[in-house]
């Protein structure tokens, strides 16, 4: 029986956004399988109360780590993650942040989520970019595969990365069994949603473009003044950005800034809501968008990186920066009810493509692939 590791040591639980929904739906989907693959996977202590069903399912080391700090957690990954792969005499470690330790044991497998540093440098601070810089062409040159959730982040590390196109293979996102919402009435009443509303599920950070969609909703209300914008997810390096721009425009009751909620409550929205509006100026895939089709939830997305392909014409695309056009699309859903039911009709078939089951035999492939390459 092979053994495999998943490096997981990088990844605190709730910060990290689609990278971790990404590998912990590709979990969800290997504890539905029968496997030959012996599966170790390394985590911080916290990811037991995060995900306490795959604690118990996989076999889970915890690393002796808090996690508060990254050079803390880099040193882990450098030091005990080495140590336990070579005391477990692993054959396959898959390192799922994107960059391979300097210190590692066994054959290594990496996932790259997104090549963002090179498109928007400047959304980065210079200590993280000079790292990225560093560290990410040499993990890629250095892995037995590579994996991305995208065909445009495939062809991004390809070109990019100058590595053989043989050796970077697609693993997309697969979606989670839909959650039972909680009531209208209950969550309405919880959030103080008083109208119809548009829904953003979002961390407020720079590429996610949360102040164009929030100009383009303040034109929108001039025609339609009951509408609401319902913003969720964590606090980004954008979060007083965000709340001056809604400040400055006058429009703080109609904007709800909710934070990270409950995947039960986001079920609510995305059935309530007019659309998903996702105006993300860069996505290695973009799982919302998936999500909420797969909820019946209209989208209207960013025409931009991997945008396009996952949403496969299933939704309404605007270039990320054209406010008038994201303005005119709002307009539009809020009195068209038959556009609303026809991308409604259409994402659910689109996200039908994409369960978690499909993604994780996908990733067995590439375990095993990995495993029977000559070095």
């Amino acid at each position: 029986m092979n053994r495999v590791g998943l490096n997981l040591v990088w990844m605190v639980p709730g910060t990290v956004g689609g990278s971790e929904s990404y590998l912990t739906r590709l979990l969800s989907g290997l504890a539905e399988r029968s496997s030959e693959l012996d599966l170790t996977v390394f985590t911080l202590p916290s990811f037991a109360d995060a995900y306490p069903t795959l604690n118990r399912t996989f076999r889970v080391v915890h690393a002796p780590l808090s996690g508060d700090r990254k050079a803390l957690r880099v040193a882990g990954e450098n030091s005990w993650l080495a140590y336990q792969c070579r005391r477990r005499r692993l054959d396959l470690v898959h390192h799922g942040g994107g960059i391979l330790p300097l210190v590692r044991w066994g054959t290594s497998l990496l996932t790259v989520h997104d090549l963002q540093y090179l498109r928007y440098p400047g959304y980065f601070s210079p200590i993280k970019l000079q790292y990225l810089r560093r560290m990410v062409p040499r993990s890629t040159r250095r892995s037995r595969l590579v994996l991305t959730p995208s065909e445009f982040t495939r062809l991004t590390v390809i070109e990019e990365m100058q590595v053989d196109p043989d050796t970077v293979r697609v693993i997309p996102h697969g979606i989670a069994p839909v959650v039972e919402p909680n009531t209208t009435e209950d969550i309405r009443a919880r959030y103080g949603l008083t109208g119809p509303f548009f829904l953003y599920p979002a961390v407020t950070y720079p590429h996610k473009n949360h102040l164009v969609l929030i100009e383009a909703f303040a034109a929108v209300l001039k025609d339609h003044p009951e509408l609401m914008l319902v913003l969720t997810g964590g606090r980004g390096t954008t979060e007083d950005d965000v709340s001056r721009r809604v400040m400055t425009l006058g429009i703080e009751t109609q904007v709800k800034r909710l934070g990270y909620i409950s995947e039960r409550d986001l079920n609510s929205l995305y059935y309530e809501a007019i659309a998903m509006t996702f105006p993300s100026r860069y996505e290695g895939f973009g799982a919302p968008v998936l999500e909420a089709m797969a909820r019946g939830c209209p989208v209207v997305a960013a025409d931009a990186t991997a945008l396009p392909e996952v949403a496969g014409g299933a939704g309404r695309l605007i270039a990320p920066d054209d406010v008038d056009g994201w303005a005119g699309a709002m307009k539009r859903l809020t009195v068209d009810d038959e556009l609303r039911r026809s991308l409604a009709a259409a994402g659910l078939e689109r996200a039908r493509a994409f369960v978690w089951s499909r993604s994780a035999g996908l990733l067995e492939d590439s375990y095993r692939l990995a495993l029977g390459r000559t070095a």
